[in-house]
This record gives C-alpha cells, sequence and structure tokens, in this order.
C-alpha cells in the first residue's frame, strides 16, 4: 500500500488507489484471510471513503477560495432575486448567449436519426472543406418560454471566416429579438434585464459590449438596461444552454449542416413538449473582429453599477 497512497500533506484526508477485492486479494498472498467487506470497513475506520473528482481549480490554476464560493453563490442569489422582480413588473429578462459555432458543408454530425441509409459525409472536418461557420446568438425569454436565435452567416475568405461573434453581433441580435419578438410581448416595457455569461462577445470586462448597448439599446430604443453576468466558468447555469440551445442540438442531431438554410430549417422547427417555441433570422452583415471601443466612446457610456459584485452587475440608462 506505500506506493498506492496519496493524501494531503497537510490535512487528514488520505486516499487509495487501489480497490478493496484487490487489497483483500494482496492481504491473502501474505496468508491473511479477509473479505472485501472488511476491508471497506477497516478503511472506514482509517479515514478513507469513496471520493470523486471536485472541479475546485479555475482556469488560471487558482485554488477556489471559501470567499470565491460566498461571492460566486451570492450572485446567482441575486440573479433569481433580479429575474423575478423584473418578471412581476411585466418586463422582458432574457438569458443570452452564442452557441458553440458549427462548421457548414458536408460534415458528420453526432446523434443518430431513424433513415433508411446513413449519409456519407467528409472523413475530416476541415475548415478547407467548409462553406464557413454559423454563429447562433440566442435570445431566450424564460417567463414566455420563447427562444430567437440570429444565425450568423459566417463566410470563408480564403483560409479564415470573414466575420466574428463580437460585441456589436450580440446586441444587435437582442435588437433583432426586440423588433421581431419582443415588442409585441413587451409593448409598454422601458426597461430590460439581460442575463449573460462573464466571457465571449457579452463578457463583462468588454468595454464594445457596454458600448454597444448604450448605442443601439439605451439611446436608439430608450431602454433601461441591466446585466447581471454569472460567475466565470457557470455558463451551465444560464438557462439559454440547457432550454433552447441543447433542444437546437437535439433537433439536427445526426444531420450534417450542409447549408445555412438546413441550420435555419432546424433552428426554427425546435420545440419541446413543454411548449418551447423558436424563431430565427439569417444575418449576413460582416462583422470586423477586433475592434476596441475609443475614450469618446467610454465616456458616453452612462452605467451605473450595483452594490453587489459591481463587475458582474450594472445598469446603463438612456443619455439625455
Amino acid at each position: 500500500m506505500k506506493y498506492e497512497t496519496a493524501g494531503d500533506p497537510m490535512g487528514s484526508l488520505k486516499w487509495t488507489r487501489k480497490t478493496t477485492q484487490k487489497i483483500a486479494e494482496e492481504l491473502k498472498s501474505v496468508g491473511i484471510e479477509v473479505s472485501k467487506t472488511s476491508v471497506g470497513n477497516i478503511l472506514k475506520k482509517l479515514g478513507y471513503s469513496l471520493r470523486t473528482n471536485i472541479k475546485n481549480i479555475s482556469s488560471g490554476g487558482k485554488l477556489v477560495t471559501k470567499d470565491e464560493r460566498e461571492k460566486r453563490n451570492s450572485q446567482f442569489k441575486y440573479i433569481n432575486e433580479t429575474r423575478d422582480r423584473f418578471n412581476r413588473k411585466n418586463n422582458p429578462a432574457l438569458s443570452v448567449d452564442t452557441k458553440k459555432k458549427e462548421m457548414i458543408g458536408n460534415f458528420k454530425n453526432p446523434g443518430t436519426r431513424y433513415k433508411r441509409q446513413a449519409d456519407l459525409t467528409n472523413d475530416h472536418d476541415f475548415l478547407t472543406y467548409a462553406k464557413g461557420k454559423a454563429a447562433l446568438y440566442g435570445v431566450y425569454d424564460q417567463k414566455e418560454n420563447k427562444g430567437f436565435v440570429s444565425i450568423g452567416m459566417f463566410l470563408k475568405e480564403g483560409n479564415s471566416i470573414s466575420s466574428g461573434d463580437t460585441p456589436e453581433f450580440a446586441v444587435e441580435s437582442i435588437e433583432r429579438w426586440w423588433r421581431y419578438q419582443g415588442c409585441q410581448t413587451y409593448k409598454n416595457s422601458n426597461e430590460m434585464l439581460i442575463l449573460a455569461d462573464s466571457g465571449g462577445s457579452n463578457g463583462h470586462l468588454s468595454h464594445m459590449w457596454k458600448v454597444k448597448l448604450q448605442e443601439i439599446l439605451c439611446d436608439k430604443h430608450g431602454f433601461k438596461v441591466t446585466v447581471c453576468h454569472y460567475p466565470p466558468g457557470a455558463s451551465k447555469w444560464n438557462p439559454i444552454e440547457h432550454r433552447l440551445f441543447s433542444e437546437i442540438s437535439k433537433n439536427w442531431q445526426g444531420t450534417p449542416l450542409v447549408d445555412y438554410e438546413t441550420v435555419y430549417k432546424y433552428t426554427t422547427s425546435t420545440k419541446t413538449s413543454t411548449g418551447l417555441q423558436t424563431n430565427a433570422v439569417m444575418v449576413g452583415k460582416k462583422y470586423q473582429k477586433g475592434l476596441k471601443a475609443s475614450k469618446e466612446d467610454l465616456k458616453k457610456i452612462n452605467i451605473q453599477r450595483h452594490e453587489l459584485n459591481p463587475s458582474w452587475n450594472y445598469t446603463l440608462c438612456p443619455c439625455g
């Protein structure tokens, strides 16, 4: 057991790589008859127990401290309270995100579906063989159980993709939701709650994300926009992930996304037994990657940061 035992050098926690059956067999080989059940009981008395891996180290390699866990927990609670407040006032509370980009072409799509014959696809998923990529930016209204998706047609130019999943694409997608769907459901609303991840085109550190929210939603449409970000590494708690995106993936599973029309067809036909409805639009606009906000742009942001977790929670108001 000497080389099969590990543990915390600063604490009492220890573990072994051997199973109780293997330990019992090794003990038997040295003349000690004992069952694997008895071995388990002895290990328990010695402080051993069955344990699994715990995701507790951030992407930066630092251990998540108690204070950081409490901060994250407080954010989840604050998001729920804020969403309930907006729902009570019949103001939109939207979950937003970009789905994993899909290569367009005759590529294998995971999953199965009933067919007389299997589709034959390329043996390699190289960008060289693709027509481009589809970037699906979704807006999910949890109260109404309705999804709206902007399908970015990011065409291939040479060996690279012509467009990017930018803050401008994200905010314009939210604006499209308002023009096509939201204005009919929330006719008298002048406030909006956006629940977003901490990274990506709608990340909490992105200046351009705030600039575009101010320019398009606040100043153009007169909205008072409150944004609450999920803590880093918590994107799976964002409702759009498991209420909309997962259903879209299930709807087109096993079907090669050979063109953008196929993506559109399967996105708009996504429904569930609980009443989910999904609408979508194709977006051919080219979004330039790498744009940065100027000092003049930043001066135009009319932002009020909240007392709790101010980097994750803030409100933007119309200027003037």
